[in-house]
């Protein structure tokens, strides 16, 4: 289970990445991340960039090293990673990797209330959805050849987990579509009429009124 942390803040976890290769001020800070793609990773927000570098010095992660002085801009100070930065660091990625954790979905949430459109529309819908993904994949697995060869593939586990992810996303698309088309989604014909006539089906409307089942895995 995941612990509750002093610096919850994923750009936290961004940060430490950066100082432990060297100590560095704000800046570079940000520059380092921007080089490494970190706020597509994170979703970083670097408006926060300042405050979460000034909690991790307040709990202990990251120490004042110094400053510099670069001709007339203001004083920059360095940071520099501690033990506990280094251990809260190795921790927090051992708990990402080794534990899974819901993770809210826009599209899930569209799925959730998928009733409210005629299956026409889905479908059509589904159809752009895919295109889409299929642009960015192929984007992705060029992207990706490019840089074979010349980054290691250490650097890469992220992009390459992201690119099966998509893959996934649009078979999974693809088939529901497919099925919705051919009409072998069950009682799709009883959806269709339902937006076509406005008699909403008696198993949806008992739904409604009782509340659906929560999926749920045994405990052994």
């Amino acid at each position: 289970m995941a612990r509750k942390r002093k610096v919850a803040n994923l750009m936290g976890l961004a940060v430490l990445s950066a100082v432990v290769t060297q100590p560095m001020h704000r800046y570079e800070i940000a520059a380092r991340l921007r080089m490494w793609g970190k706020d597509t990773d994170m979703n970083v927000k670097w408006g926060s960039l300042y405050t979460v570098v000034d909690n991790l010095t307040k709990h202990g992660f990251l120490e004042i090293a110094g400053s510099e002085r670069d001709g007339a801009r203001p004083e920059r100070t360095i940071y520099r990673i501690t033990e506990a930065g280094r251990a809260e660091l190795t921790d927090w990625t051992r708990e990402l990797i080794s534990e899974p954790e819901p993770e809210q979905s826009r599209f899930v949430a569209g799925l959730s209330v998928l009733s409210v459109l005629p299956p026409d529309e889905v479908i059509d819908l589904l159809g752009q959805r895919i295109s889409k993904l299929d642009r960015t994949i192929a984007e992705a697995r060029a992207q990706l050849a490019a840089l074979e060869g010349t980054v290691p593939r250490l650097f890469l586990v992220e992009e390459d987990y992201e690119l099966t992810m998509l893959g996934a996303e649009a078979d999974w698309a693809r088939a529901l579509r497919d099925s919705l088309a051919d009409g072998s989604f069950p009682d799709v014909e009883g959806w269709r009429s339902w937006h076509r006539d406005g008699a909403m089906p008696a198993e949806i409307i008992e739904l409604a009124e009782g509340g659906a089942p929560t999926p749920h895995t045994e405990q052994g």
